[in-house]
């Protein structure tokens, strides 16, 4: 039996992005209902982090906005970046009645900064408070549409009611449902599996960016603990004891430590980390040092061993295309937040990071709770009911059966997560990384028995991989995080966005429609 309610604005995903939605969907009038896969307010990558927020006074933002679009190599956009600016300025602190800003020694509010847990524990209060209808551990599997394409809702199961299903009829819909990081063990995100990327492009919208989700992280062996900020001031060694002459912190450092790797362990040690940051250490970040005191190691007189864990599209900058001023995408009624949607205009070709992609799941939830709950205002439902869109992991194409996923995940991990395939690019082992995964979406998209949650997230994993390898193969160049080994220097003309989609026949293309960086102003900036 299905359990149908209707509502103005439906919101998919209840971390950061997800909870600034609701808070702009209902500040903009709008009956709001959030259904997470886990519990709103824990689940995702914020709720075990302690993110910094893009932050600059009004003074400060030209220079600020300069700078980055020099380092994203002309795929950002000034005037996004001075909105996200804005807007997190005015914005953030708005959580005080629910979060406490710490103060420095000089009693100056730091609103830039938040502790992760506690952060998420203030906007699950602040959402409660404003009325927001809250469904935990509610799944979505698909969107639903109106036979003219807008959307009309969205269906998933009630995990801890026997996955009975539930269809939530909306105005509107915002996609929040975080990005992937390929099943690589990264600290909070088992839930996002690209589920919002899967459904979107099954209604029809295009990904851009999806070249760029060859982010690593370091961390500790033996754990994913991918908390960076105190690597900025790491030494590192290899097994004999040799120092490595590492670059700076960034992803030329990335590539030299993987390379590393490849050869033999890798060692580290933080001695140099400022006195300051390490007696703050445990306030600020209190799960960085457990590890090491679980282990009963000193990082900062001990050498201990380090991996690499990739981030896909946490880090990255892959996602749904935006195409409007709140976040809109090319299917009416759908909009999109935070990891979800593509952040080149807002972040470059480089990674986000904490900073950036905070601040931007915090505007990008305001702007398109905002937006859908205007469109919602402005649509009547048509009458009869609206068409299921889900496909792969629901509704095979060919002969159903039970489905081993562990083939399909087992592909997954090695094209997206092994340095030789995922880091270090080139033609001939981005063909055979398409065969592979093009072979594992084939058997779960034709033959997975339909309904099951596990075998959804696997298709949306493979789907978000097949875009991900197909728009790696097509640029053709190195830039930012994308590197190609056999194609090492920028091209000039490849200084544009590259979209995907398609879900058995995978597309891309150039957007040469969105004017981005010039070379010239690129140059300029000092």
């Amino acid at each position: 039996m299905t359990d149908t309610a209707n509502t103005g604005v439906l919101i998919i995903g209840g971390g950061m992005a997800g909870a600034w939605a609701a808070i702009g969907a209902t500040q903009a009038g709008a009956t709001v209902t959030l259904v997470d896969k886990g519990y709103c307010g824990t689940s995702g990558v914020t709720a075990s982090a302690g993110p910094g927020h893009w932050w600059a006074p009004p003074e400060a933002r030209d220079a600020v906005v300069a700078a980055r679009l020099k380092a994203g190599q002309r795929l950002g956009e000034a005037a996004w970046m001075h909105r996200i600016l804005d807007r997190t300025w005015r914005n953030l602190p708005t959580l005080a009645p629910y979060y406490r800003f710490p103060r420095d020694d000089a009693g100056v509010t730091n609103y830039r900064a938040v502790r992760g847990p506690e952060y998420m524990r203030a906007l699950r209060a602040r959402i409660d408070a404003l009325g927001v209808r809250v469904l935990d551990h509610h799944p979505a599997l698909e969107l639903l549409a109106w036979p003219d394409g807008a959307i009309a809702g969205a269906r998933g199961v009630r995990r801890q009611h026997g996955n009975t299903v539930w269809e939530i009829h909306a105005g509107a819909v915002v996609l929040a449902a975080g990005g992937t990081a390929f099943l690589s063990g990264l600290l909070g995100a088992r839930n996002n599996t690209g589920d919002g990327y899967l459904m979107a492009a099954e209604a029809g919208a295009e990904l851009s960016g999806m070249e760029f989700t060859a982010a690593f992280t370091i961390a500790p062996a033996r754990s994913n603990m991918t908390r960076t900020m105190s690597y900025s001031f790491a030494t590192y060694y290899d097994e004999d004891g040799h120092v490595l002459d590492a670059p700076p912190y960034g992803p030329a450092q990335t590539r030299f430590l993987a390379a590393a790797l490849l050869r033999g362990p890798v060692l580290c040690s933080l001695h140099r980390l400022p006195d300051d940051i390490r007696a703050r250490l445990h306030r600020i970040s209190p799960n960085v040092p457990l590890v090491f005191d679980r282990w009963g190691i000193d990082p900062f007189r001990d050498r201990f061993e380090i991996t690499l864990h990739t981030d896909g599209t946490v880090r990255g900058l892959g996602g749904v295309l935006v195409v409007g001023d709140n976040c809109e995408t090319s299917v009416p009624g759908l909009f999109v937040a935070g990891d979800n949607a593509a952040r080149e205009h807002v972040a470059g070709a480089i990674s986000g990071g904490g900073n950036v992609n905070s601040a931007w799941a915090l505007t990008s939830g305001l702007l398109s709770g905002g937006g859908a709950a205007v469109r919602s205002r402005r649509v009547n439902a048509p009458a009869g009911r609206p068409i299921p869109l889900g496909r792969a992991g629901l509704r095979p194409t060919g002969s159903a059966r039970p489905a081993d996923l562990e083939p399909a995940r087992a592909a997954l991990r090695r094209e997206m997560r092994d340095f030789d395939r995922a880091l270090f690019r080139s033609a001939e082992g981005l063909q055979a990384s398409r065969q592979t995964l093009d072979a594992a979406w084939d058997e779960v998209s034709r033959h997975a028995q339909g309904g099951d949650l596990a075998a959804r997230e696997a298709a949306a994993l493979l789907a978000t991989a097949r875009w991900s390898v197909a728009s790696a193969l097509v640029r053709a160049e190195s830039r930012g995080m994308h590197l190609r080994m056999d194609a090492p220097g920028t091209r000039a003309d490849f200084g544009h966005r590259l979209l995907a989609g398609g879900l058995d026949d995978v597309r891309t293309r150039w957007d040469t429609s969105v004017t981005t960086t010039p070379a010239s102003a690129m140059e300029a900036v000092p």
